[in-house]
């Protein structure tokens, strides 16, 4: 596609290390529920035929943008994680207050004969390329839009769980009793990964975001055997691909919730930000990254119910805890923000870390 020039670059250079007026923001799900017009637009339909719509993707894709212009520095395009396992042939329902439901789940190694063996990305996928394309239209060069993916354990763990699980057990079972299965089809689901996101940059992502949601129930050994691997076939393959479709290397972020015995690892996984949940603390971390990557995180969600006052001294203890990052870091909450949040609390949120993050680059 025809480049745009780029209004707001701020979240891109620091990505890259580069220097910065204030640290750039974005909240992970920040095109939701919590919003009036995301509602409205949504209406009654199906949540996955909204993701395959790609006029009604790139709507609510902007919907953040639009109602908190010019305070967020990045969009991400309205998708799912779970639409890599609905592209290798799986059936996937939205359940109204239960979550994603997978009414056959692979509960035995020998269950993997029922997916797709090639899956063509470009056809099972396509509307998430289209729903790129229609975005960076409409957001005219405004900020840089995100692409995602889910990472390959997490979306494993979905396909053998049969949904979202407590105690993980069907597929704990998977990897200590079929360790090599496990292995197998943890490769297999990589591959599409890489594909899925070199498209999406080639529709027009401009930075990238892995998205590894139940790292964290992993003792850490393996993290290091299911989960760190995979990780970091992507950020190495990654590059590769695009090259191969003559395409520039994009920043790319991990986000590994709840692994937090697992920072240093990340930090030397390829990637260029990892992303923090809350269970960091920020100056801890920043020592354990040494300026390898640029950190993004980590204000627990939930303060964004606790009033203005307990989100200003949030925005406080967070912004300063990262200052020694210096231009090597991106705001963002610890995990996605819940339905449940008053938009104008974000909004203050938002004004609190221009503020103070203003205020805190200026000692610099």
């Amino acid at each position: 596609m025809a480049e745009q020039q780029l209004q707001n670059d701020r979240l891109l250079r620091a990505a890259k290390g580069l220097p910065v007026d204030r640290p750039p923001m974005w909240v992970m799900r920040q095109a939701g529920r919590y919003l009036p017009e995301y509602n409205q637009v949504k209406g009654e339909r199906d949540f996955f035929d909204v993701c395959r719509d790609p006029e009604i993707a790139s709507t609510i894709t902007l919907q953040p943008i639009e109602r908190y212009q010019p305070l967020i520095d990045a969009a991400i395009i309205f998708s799912d994680i779970l639409v890599v396992p609905q592209a290798l042939g799986m059936t996937v329902e939205m359940v109204e207050k239960r979550g994603p439901v997978f009414p056959e789940p692979l509960r035995h190694p020998s269950d993997v004969a029922k997916l797709r063996k090639e899956v063509d990305v470009q056809a099972e996928l396509g509307y998430v390329f289209d729903a790129i394309r229609e975005t960076r239209k409409k957001l005219a060069g405004r900020v840089p839009l995100f692409g995602f993916v889910g990472a390959p354990w997490t979306l494993m763990s979905y396909m053998i769980e049969g949904g979202g699980s407590k105690m993980f057990t069907e597929i704990k079972r998977w990897i200590f009793m079929w360790p090599e299965e496990s292995r197998a089809l943890l490769q297999r689901i990589t591959d599409v990964v890489v594909e899925f996101l070199a498209r999406q940059v080639e529709a027009g992502a401009q930075i990238i975001q892995v998205f590894d949601s139940w790292a964290g129930e992993l003792a850490p050994h393996d993290f290091r055997t299911f989960s760190l691997p995979y990780l970091r076939q992507i950020s190495a393959r990654l590059p590769e691909r695009l090259q191969e479709l003559g395409l520039d290397r994009v920043p790319m972020t991990v986000f590994a919730k709840g692994a937090w015995y697992a920072l240093d690892d990340l930090c030397d996984s390829g990637y260029d930000t990892v992303g923090l949940d809350w269970t960091h603390d920020p100056a801890e971390a920043v020592k354990i990254a040494r300026g390898r990557v640029t950190l993004q995180g980590n204000l627990d969600p939930n303060t964004l119910y606790g009033g203005r006052e307990a989100i200003t001294r949030g925005v406080e203890r967070m912004i300063r805890g990262f200052a020694g990052a210096k231009s090597r870091y991106i705001v963002n909450l610890g995990h996605g923000i819940t339905p449940g949040v008053n938009p104008e609390d974000l909004k203050w949120f938002f004004e609190e870390v221009v503020r103070v993050g203003t205020e805190v680059y200026q000692e610099f």
